[in-house]
């Protein structure tokens, strides 16, 4: 107790408590009033259906979505974004006590300044429940970790603390001997993997670096090193049990079917150089282009450095950040030129380059302190203001043409918007609860199916506090739904088929679905607003007597 009571009465402490509240704060209010995304609302139906891995994720994002709905009782945007919210705290924590270990404080500063107000960063790690949340922290604690085994501190405090703050690191390394370290290194790895596949090239990036460095390659034979790759297997036993039960069938979707069937971008057939440009300027524009385009240069600049005869314990540093961060970042990049990525795929690369961004910052900083400041302040600003500019269109239509609430009489109209495709569930829920005829009809259904799995995730956020009913999928993608549940179960049940109006105009594929009940009609719809004017509707079926079961289907 007396040593955290020293600890938060020192002036450093409280600037790192000031940025990580700060950021909290910030993310927090955003975490509130924006709607959840497609994958966020499929990643709650994972905490109904608990289980040791799922089709295309590990299992961590599961207990990191249902962690506020589990403690509160309140199933809303906010809450399953509660875990989230609490994880980003501590990876950035992480980050700046791996900055502190490698550099030095005034280093670690910066590299926390510069990782809190990254776009990309809050957004995919810190607001939005996804597997990258419970991935970054574990990779960020595997980091610290390797930094603290790989590159250990001074026996003597008193040399410690005055190494902190100066220029030169690159004094003589210490001589290093494999450690107890090794071991919980395995685990932490093996808990990245539970949060995305990525954590594999965590492990992969930390073996190339003991490959590559001439003073860690003892650490690849040593007991520890083995003891740790026990361990992570071990750590990783929900993972290969559920898929040993499942005909490997996540390994499968990652690895192939993923890439032929699964996005819903059309797919290149061949390598195009020019996506790879395309691919580059956005990850610039995720990361924002007054830290993204110095985060590339200084990723190539402290590459080339490797390249020198002489490798100082800066460089050796500089090494094992490259290792964990380049096969992401130039990996998928690369991989941009032959299919489309996902914005959150490369940014645990970029997680680490920080680390070196943050110590070029420290040297500029030796240079005009002002200058520096300044740029922080502006792309916090710039980015703060973007960033709230963007919520404020998604929850009232500030761009949208028609809506009273718009700027200049709006820009974009509502058709041409993809910012309407995130749900509001709270209106969702009210339509519902303010129709006798729907309501009626939820409470008399044994099951509820809709034709996508994403709008499967919406649907159960809605009607979660209302009724306890098993939310479904018929269609060509079910995804972790043929896991949930087998068609058959549901025959001779009463059905709630919903979708939403691009699906409805389909024609047959309403006529697909009548056939398979005794008698299926439409009973009502439910319009969702932004800005007084509608923006989706919900259409409602009721099936009558399930007659036979739907395949499910997993391409």
């Amino acid at each position: 107790m007396r040593k955290a009571s020293k600890w938060f009465r020192q002036k450093e402490s409280q600037w790192v408590i000031f940025w990580l509240l700060g950021g909290l704060i910030v993310r927090g209010f955003i975490a509130f009033w924006l709607y959840p995304g497609f994958d966020e609302a499929y990643y709650f139906l994972y905490s109904q259906h608990l289980d040791w891995s799922y089709f295309d994720h590990p299992v961590l994002v599961a207990i990191t979505t249902g962690l506020g709905p589990w403690l509160t009782g309140i199933v809303s945007q906010f809450t399953i974004r509660i875990g989230t919210l609490i994880l980003y705290t501590g990876s950035l924590f992480l980050l700046y006590l791996t900055s502190a270990k490698l550099f030095n404080l005034q280093t670690a500063r910066l590299t926390l300044a510069i990782a809190s107000i990254i776009p990309i960063f809050q957004i995919g790690f810190g607001i939005l429940t996804l597997p990258d949340s419970p991935l970054i922290f574990f990779w960020s604690a595997g980091l610290y970790c390797a930094v603290c085994e790989f590159f250990p501190q001074r026996t003597s405090e008193k040399q410690k603390t005055e190494n902190q703050d100066r220029f030169s690191i690159t004094n003589l390394p210490i001589p290093y001997s494999p450690s107890y370290r090794l071991a919980i290194l395995g685990i932490l790895v093996g808990l990245a993997c539970l949060g995305k596949y990525h954590g594999f090239l965590l492990g992969l990036g930390l073996v190339g670096f003991c490959l590559t460095s001439r003073r860690h390659r003892r650490a690849l034979l040593s007991p520890w090193c083995w003891l740790g790759l026990i361990l992570f297997m071990l750590t990783l036993f929900p993972l290969w049990w559920w898929n040993f039960h499942h005909d490997w069938i996540s390994f499968r979707f990652q690895l192939s079917t993923r890439f032929e069937s699964h996005l819903d971008i059309p797919q290149e057939g061949s390598f195009n150089p020019l996506n790879i440009g395309t691919v580059f300027l956005a990850e610039v524009g995720y990361l924002f282009p007054t830290i993204g385009l110095p985060l590339w240069w200084i990723s190539w600049r402290s590459l080339a450095a490797q390249f020198r005869v002489k490798k100082t314990d800066l460089a050796t540093k500089q090494l094992l950040i490259l290792w964990v961060s380049l096969p992401l970042t130039i990996g998928f990049t690369v991989l941009g030129g032959f299919q489309p990525i996902l914005p959150t795929w490369p940014q645990p690369g970029f997680w680490g380059l920080t680390l070196l961004l943050g110590h070029q910052a420290f040297l500029w900083q030796q240079q005009s302190r002002r200058r520096v400041r300044k740029w922080l302040t502006l792309s916090a600003i710039a980015i703060t203001s973007i960033l709230l500019l963007i919520l404020l269109h998604i929850t009232t239509g500030t761009f949208q043409k028609n809506s009273q609430y718009a700027l200049f009489d709006g820009f974009v109209s509502a058709k041409d918007d993809p910012s309407v495709e995130l749900i509001d569930i709270e209106q969702l829920r009210t339509g519902f609860t303010e129709s006798p005829v729907l309501f009626q009809a939820l409470k008399n259904s044994n099951f509820i199916f809709t034709n996508q799995y994403y709008l499967g995730g919406y649907i159960a956020m809605a009607v979660a506090p209302l009724v306890d009913i098993p939310v479904t999928c018929f269609g060509d993608d079910v995804r972790g739904f043929a896991y949930w549940s087998q068609p058959e179960e549901w025959l001779g049940r009463d059905g709630l088929y919903i979708t939403i109006e691009k699906f409805q105009q389909i024609s047959w594929l309403t006529s697909i679905y009548s056939y398979y009940f005794h008698k299926f009609q439409e009973i009502g719809t439910i319009p969702i607003t932004r800005g007084g004017k509608i923006t989706e509707t919900f259409h409602i079926y009721r099936g009558h007597q399930l007659l036979h079961p739907y395949p499910f289907k997993l391409n």
